[in-house]
């Protein structure tokens, strides 16, 4: 029964109607967001949006009945269940604004369409998602390595220049949200580094150095986290890919030997019931 379910679940038709649901429930979510429509029209869209999460449900449940604990070895089952969780918790009113969350189902229909061959782009954009979120734990750590830098600077900054500019380095934080500007190349030399250069001209030993480390620096360590992650799973990929072709090669050898020796016996058959009939017309 286990199989015979697994089988449904993986079915091109059982997906191809999950893709069209997920596909469905975005746009029904998006004509949601007109103003001015009826109040049954209202009414029918959120019986459509209802529908569609229990057929989500329910395709989680099948999922995991069909592979039981190994439903979690996959990602993506993972952000189904939290999108449905999402969806189910915000059937409170001040959680309302979760439902939102419901159309990042539509990235689950990239390994839909991935898995039955339509687009092949599809696939390198799955590529580029998986990577990314392998690639947060690395670019945390590069947060908490950031935040500590902000946090040095915008002491040295309440130290040289609060007393001067108190609404840009009259604390910590207001230090740190400026910095923050300044990291962003938003207005940072006309608008910040040159005013208080004007007050203290060896301004720009503070603020170049800063840039040069958050801006330059930092910023191209998060970016060569994310093409690194890219190439890993790139490659990891293909070797996939490799295994499954080497897999389906072997199995036509090995099915190509099966037809070669069923024919062998079929043509000894043949052989034995002619002798068979020889000796036969000979007694007679």
């Amino acid at each position: 029964m286990i199989k015979g379910l697994r089988k449904v679940v993986d079915h091109k038709a059982f997906q191809s109607f999950i893709l069209f649901i997920i596909i469905f429930n975005s746009v029904v979510m998006g004509i949601e967001t007109i103003t001015g429509l009826p109040d049954k029209v209202v009414l029918v869209l959120g019986l459509f949006n209802n529908i569609c999460l229990w057929i989500f449900i329910i395709e989680m449940l099948l999922k995991f009945l069909a592979y039981g604990m190994d439903y979690f070895k996959d990602p993506w089952n993972w952000f189904d269940m939290v999108i449905i969780g999402t969806s189910l918790i915000s059937a409170l009113p001040f959680m309302a604004a979760l439902r939102a969350f419901r159309v990042l189902r539509v990235l689950r229909s990239l390994k839909a369409l991935r898995s039955m061959r339509l687009v092949s782009s599809i696939h390198h954009l799955q590529i580029i998602l998986v990577a990314i979120v392998r690639s947060v734990p690395s670019i945390l750590w590069t947060g908490l390595l950031m935040i500590l830098i902000y946090y040095i600077f915008a002491l040295i900054g309440v130290n040289l220049f609060g007393e001067a500019f108190p609404d840009w380095f009259g604390t910590v934080g207001k230090a740190m949200y400026t910095l923050f500007q300044v990291m962003t190349l938003e207005s940072w030399s006309m608008g910040i580094s040159r005013p208080v250069m004007e007050v203290y001209s060896a301004a720009w030993l503070y603020f170049v150095p800063f840039v040069l480390i958050s801006s330059f620096i930092v910023m191209n360590v998060v970016v060569g986290i994310v093409v690194n992650s890219i190439s890993e799973v790139t490659a990891e990929d293909t070797k996939r890919v490799q295994e499954e072709e080497s897999e389906e090669n072997v199995e036509a050898e090995t099915d190509e030997e099966r037809i070669k020796a069923l024919t062998k016996e079929v043509k000894e058959m043949r052989e034995m019931l002619a002798r068979m009939e020889r000796l036969m017309e000979k007694n007679n």
